[in-house]
């Protein structure tokens, strides 16, 4: 897919940013693919995460970190820049904001295209990921304090579903606990950010999705 044609897509299939709402329903959930887990009622607390596409002559990348070890909350792990939303900020201002605090990208260089399927953590948050699009490669410098390293994925990688795989974990005490993996070189993305991914493939290539979309803009 050419770089037109993907923020093209991008900017059809995302929900607009101004539409963004607090209170959404989770669409997706770390609960998905361990329905017996029990969902546990409670309100959930409001976070964002910023996708970031880096438009290349050769094709798309997204821009992920590695959280820096020391972190109290999933120190070690792959994750977007992002975290939750001070009082009064809506969900793309808190992603560019983390992402300015945590690597450096500047809020000017982004464009956001829209929001795409708010997904509820197992830690109780509720996560809205804002799709920004770059069309020059960033200067960037980690806040060492928050992220261990930074480093880029094609988009076709991650949008290629022979590249998505149900992992799982056996825990000291309860059932085994599955979730979305995908292992790119030595990096292994998993957990909620894999789903995040997952949640924006679907919203953007699943016929089912596109077809639902396509009644609704004719009603």
């Amino acid at each position: 897919m050419s770089l037109a044609s993907l923020r093209s897509r991008l900017s059809d299939r995302l929900a607009p940013a101004g539409g963004w709402r607090s209170d959404a329903l989770a669409v997706s959930s770390d609960f998905d693919l361990n329905p017996g887990a029990g969902r546990p009622e409670r309100s959930l607390r409001p976070a964002a995460v910023l996708i970031p596409v880096i438009a290349y002559a050769g094709g798309a990348t997204v821009l992920l970190t590695k959280r820096a070890d020391t972190l109290t909350n999933h120190g070690g792990q792959i994750a977007f820049p992002g975290g939750r939303l001070d009082r009064g900020e809506t969900a793309v201002e808190a992603a560019l904001r983390e992402a300015h605090e945590e690597v450096g990208l500047n809020p000017a260089a982004v464009e956001v295209l829209g929001v795409s399927e708010a997904y509820e953590t197992v830690t109780g948050f509720l996560v809205t990921p804002v799709v920004g699009w770059i069309a020059a490669p960033p200067t960037l410098t980690a806040d060492a304090a928050e992220v261990a390293d930074m480093f880029e994925v094609p988009w076709d990688f991650l949008m290629d579903l022979a590249n998505h795989r149900r992992d799982h974990v056996e825990p000291d005490v309860g059932p085994r606990r599955w979730f979305w993996a995908m292992p790119w070189q030595d990096r292994y993305i998993w957990g909620a950010t894999a789903g995040i991914i997952r949640g924006l493939r679907t919203r953007l290539y699943d016929p089912a999705v596109e077809a639902g979309m396509a009644a609704e803009d004719a009603a």
